[in-house]
C-alpha cells in the first residue's frame, strides 16, 4: 500500500511541483516524479512576469536576478531601452525548479527521481499505474496529471497529439557573464589565469531582439552565474542552419557592445574583426547548448481540446498552456497548477477544464489569433518593426511595451492601442 497515492504527478517543474505542494498541504497523499536527469535544467530562458511575482510573492525567495530595464531591438536593429514599471525576475531553471520541488517535499509531497512510463487502464473505475524506466517499481493512484512537457506521452494518449504546425522550438546556449569593462581592458596584458579571476559585469542587459525575416525572436537573459541565449520561432519554420547562425551573430554583438558601446548588435565592423573572433573562440569553448519544445495552439485546437477527464489532467506546456506569441508559459503553469489543486480540493475535479478557460484561455486563445499579424506587416513593415519605432518617440507605446513584458498587458486590445496612441503625435 505504501506504493499507492491519491494522485501521481508526473513531472517536477513548476506546475507539477507547485500543484503537488497545494494538494501535500491538504493532506492529499501526492507522489511526484522528477525524470529529467538530476542536476539537468529545463532548456528555458527563466523568465517569471511581474504578474506571477505578484500572484506569488513566494517565488522571489528563489535565488534569481530581479529586471527593471530591458533592451529591446527592431528587426532593423532599432535599439530601445525600457526602464520598467512593473520589474520581472529571471531565474535559472535548475535553481527555480529545485526552489519548487523543495517546497512540495517540505509540505508532505513523495518525491522520486525517477523516468516512469504510462499505462492506461482498461476502464474508470481502476486506479492509473507509472513503472519506473531503471527500477521497474510501480506506483498507482485513482488520479493522473501529466505536468512533464510539450512532448508528454500522457497528453498525447488521452488528449491526443499535437500536429508539428503547434509547436514551438526554442534553443540557444548557457554562457558566460561578460567582463566588466576596466576587467577586460587589463586583460589583454593578464595571464589566462589571471583573466578567468577578473570581475564579471554585473550590469550586463537584458535583451530582446524580433528576428529579422522570421516570425520570432532572440534573448540574452543575464542570471546570477551566466547569461542564457536563446531564439523562439516556429517548428514550420525552424531551419536550423540559417537560426543557429543568427543566433551566433546575436550573441557575439552582445559581447562586442558590451566592450564597445558604439559597436552595433547585429552588424560588425572592419575593426570588430579581430574581438569578434577571439569572442566567437572564447563561445566555443565555454557555451553549452540545450533545446526545448513549446506548444503554440492554434484557435481551433483551443476550442476543442480538452485538458481533463474522469481522473485525470494536464497542467502547463503539457497542456498547451504557453503564450503563442512569446512562448512564455511559467505563469500558465503556476496558475494552471493552482487552479487545478483548487478544483481537486473542491472534491470537483472536472471544473478544472471551466475554470481555466474562464481565467486565462481567453488570452491565450486571443494570442492564438495575434501571432502571425504579431509577426505580420503594419503600415509596410513588421509590426515588430512599427513597434520599435513608435516606442522609441512615444512614452505611451513604451508604457504599454512595458506591461506587455510585465505580463500585464494582454493581447486582446494590443494593436488597437498602439495604432490609436501611434497615429495622434505624427
Amino acid at each position: 500500500m505504501s506504493n499507492t497515492f491519491d494522485v501521481l504527478i508526473v513531472g517536477a517543474g513548476p506546475a507539477g511541483s507547485f500543484a503537488a505542494e497545494r494538494l501535500a498541504s491538504a493532506k492529499v497523499r501526492v507522489a511526484l516524479f522528477d525524470g529529467r536527469p538530476q542536476g539537468e535544467p529545463k532548456a528555458c530562458g527563466g523568465g517569471v512576469t511581474s504578474k506571477a511575482l505578484k500572484a506569488w510573492p513566494h517565488l522571489l525567495e528563489a535565488v534569481g536576478r530581479t529586471v527593471d530595464e530591458l533592451e529591446m531591438y527592431s528587426p532593423t536593429g532599432k535599439r530601445l531601452h525600457m526602464k520598467l514599471a512593473e520589474p520581472f525576475a529571471i531565474y535559472s531553471r535548475r535553481a527555480f525548479d529545485s526552489f519548487l520541488r523543495e517546497r512540495a517535499k517540505e509540505a508532505g509531497a513523495h518525491v522520486f527521481h525517477e523516468r516512469v512510463s504510462f499505462q492506461k487502464r482498461a476502464n474508470e473505475s481502476e486506479n492509473w499505474t507509472v513503472r519506473g524506466a531503471t527500477s521497474g517499481e510501480e506506483w498507482s493512484g485513482p488520479m493522473i496529471v501529466a505536468a512533464d512537457g510539450a512532448s508528454s506521452r500522457i497528453a498525447r494518449e488521452l488528449a491526443g497529439p499535437l500536429p508539428p504546425a503547434e509547436m514551438e522550438v526554442a534553443f540557444g546556449y548557457r554562457a558566460p557573464l561578460p567582463v566588466a569593462k576596466s576587467a577586460a581592458a587589463k586583460a589583454r596584458s593578464n595571464s589566462a589565469k589571471e583573466q578567468d579571476a577578473q570581475t564579471v559585469d554585473e550590469s550586463a542587459p537584458t535583451v530582446v531582439a524580433f528576428l529579422p525575416n522570421w516570425a520570432g525572436y532572440a534573448w540574452a537573459f543575464p542570471r546570477v552565474d551566466h547569461i542564457s541565449f536563446g531564439i523562439a520561432t516556429t517548428q514550420e519554420a525552424f531551419d536550423h542552419d540559417s537560426l543557429d547562425r543568427i543566433l551566433w551573430d546575436f550573441m557575439i554583438g552582445y559581447y562586442r557592445m558590451r566592450e564597445d558601446k558604439r559597436a552595433n548588435l547585429w552588424r560588425a565592423r572592419a575593426r570588430d574583426r579581430e574581438r569578434d573572433a577571439r569572442i566567437k573562440d572564447e563561445l566555443a569553448r565555454s557555451a553549452d547548448r540545450y533545446a526545448a519544445r513549446i506548444p503554440g495552439l492554434t484557435v481551433k485546437t483551443w476550442d476543442v481540446r480538452r485538458t481533463c477527464g474522469e481522473g485525470w489532467a494536464l497542467l502547463g506546456d503539457a497542456a498547451g498552456f504557453a503564450d503563442p506569441v512569446t512562448g512564455e508559459g511559467i505563469y500558465y503553469a503556476l496558475r494552471s497548477a493552482e487552479l487545478f489543486a483548487e478544483t481537486y480540493l473542491e472534491g470537483n475535479p472536472l471544473r478544472y477544464e471551466s475554470r481555466w478557460r474562464e481565467d486565462f484561455g481567453k488570452e491565450l486563445r486571443r494570442a492564438a489569433e495575434m501571432r502571425r499579424r504579431f509577426y505580420g506587416n503594419f503600415w509596410g513593415a513588421p509590426f515588430t518593426e512599427r513597434m520599435i519605432e513608435f516606442a522609441r518617440a512615444h512614452t505611451g507605446i513604451r508604457k504599454i511595451l512595458g506591461e506587455l513584458v510585465a505580463g500585464e498587458q494582454g493581447y486582446t486590445d494590443l494593436k488597437r492601442k498602439l495604432a490609436r496612441r501611434a497615429i495622434w503625435p505624427f
